[in-house]
């Protein structure tokens, strides 16, 4: 089979496995002319062209949302790493990318597919001297070795959790094992990189899937707590869930529109804001209200903290007001070192605070304007 035919499957199937802060953007993956490439979109909001596919869709994994799963009869193929190594380097070369994302199927045994990818890798730092950037994407029960040998090549590395808690991990796959083949790796992952601190430069992230369980958002936020705590991933990928045709969940609902973007917005309270899962508003079954983001409905919900008064209030008070951020917050704080005082909303707005939002929650000089009434 031509190469070429190989990277159209091959890029297509690699879609689903998210780099960006942002949900899966089907138009911005793949063109006619130049499939493999992703234009990837950073938390800064740079947008970098990555090469990004699967070394083999061959997969003996069931896992009901994917179009890989073993029991699916389509035409599979695979790369050898020469004629991978061969495709990104005319990539790169002209220009058409910047990095190298990689993952693949379980074709039998991890360490085989795991063995294919990092030889990808050595060949193009050690043989090619290429130093930009390469995220591998670590599989499902690699071993140890395997795991330190990718982190030694790559920039980033990442294990897919795909669900926050063990049981919603059973309602997607019976042939993985959540503690053991990724929890575990996670782990290792995670202890390798405090011992030798310039494996894998860029960290290790993962990806959780959204609606395809019966997973809620409490659940789902309890998690990437944790892996911020303990794991040092300050923000997890969320990948709403979308049926695919030829899968066990072809017919599965997906989630509703806004459930994936107020996950994030509730993540970046949890992991840069200082806020706990409990403090978050939740309704009777665990989900967020979609309506409003998360830190207005805290907001509303604690009127006896407000309002702040922006002339005295510390880091922490100000960025727990809506409309205000950590970047607005420090200009505010550094402003008062120099001696002035906020007495109206404009020079509040000079310093990106987003006043509409945030008026009904401040007072300037004592003096508050708008009443809470909601």
């Amino acid at each position: 089979m031509m190469e070429l035919e190989k990277l159209r499957i091959l890029g297509e199937a690699s879609q689903y496995d998210l780099c960006n802060y942002v949900s899966l953007n089907k138009e911005n993956f793949t063109s006619k002319n130049l499939p493999g490439i992703y234009q990837a979109r950073t938390s800064s909001g740079c947008q970098v062209p990555l090469f990004k596919v699967l070394m083999s869709n061959h997969c003996t994994n069931d896992c009901n949302y994917c179009i890989n799963h073993c029991y699916n009869s389509f035409h599979r193929v695979e790369f050898t790493p020469e004629e991978l190594i061969s495709l990104f380097l005319h990539y790169y070369q002209n220009h058409f990318a910047e990095g190298l994302f990689l993952s693949s199927g379980m074709p039998g045994d991890a360490d085989v597919a795991m063995e294919k990818m990092i030889e990808v890798a050595r060949k193009l730092r050690l043989e090619y001297e290429y130093q930009g950037y390469i995220h591998l994407k670590i599989i499902p029960g690699s071993s140890y070795d395997m795991i330190k040998r990718a982190m030694s090549l790559a920039d980033r590395v990442s294990v897919n959790m795909e669900s926050a808690t063990s049981s919603g991990f059973g309602e997607l796959t019976s042939t993985k094992d959540y503690h053991n083949d990724v929890l575990r790796r996670m782990k290792w992952i995670g202890r390798l990189k405090k011992r030798h601190p310039q494996m894998a430069p860029s960290g290790q992230s993962t990806q959780l899937i959204v609606g395809a369980n019966e997973e809620t958002d409490q659940d789902i936020l309890k998690r990437a707590e944790w892996l911020c705590k303990h794991l040092n991933i300050n923000l997890s990928y969320l990948s709403p869930f979308e049926p695919l045709k030829d899968t066990p969940l072809k017919n599965h609902d997906k989630p509703a529109d806004n459930r994936t973007p107020r996950l994030y917005q509730a993540q970046f309270l949890l992991n840069s804001y200082g806020f706990s899962p409990d403090e978050l508003v939740f309704d009777d079954d665990g989900f967020l209200i979609l309506e409003d983001d998360p830190k207005m409905l805290w907001a509303k919900s604690h009127p006896d903290l407000f309002p702040v008064e922006v002339n005295e209030a510390g880091f922490k008070e100000l960025i727990r007001v809506p409309g205000i951020g950590k970047i607005s917050a420090r200009k505010i704080i550094e402003a008062r070192r120099k001696g002035i005082k906020f007495t109206k909303y404009d020079d509040l707005k000079k310093l990106g605070v987003v006043v509409k939002r945030a008026e009904p929650f401040i007072q300037l000089d004592r003096a508050h304007q708008t009443t809470l009434q909601f």
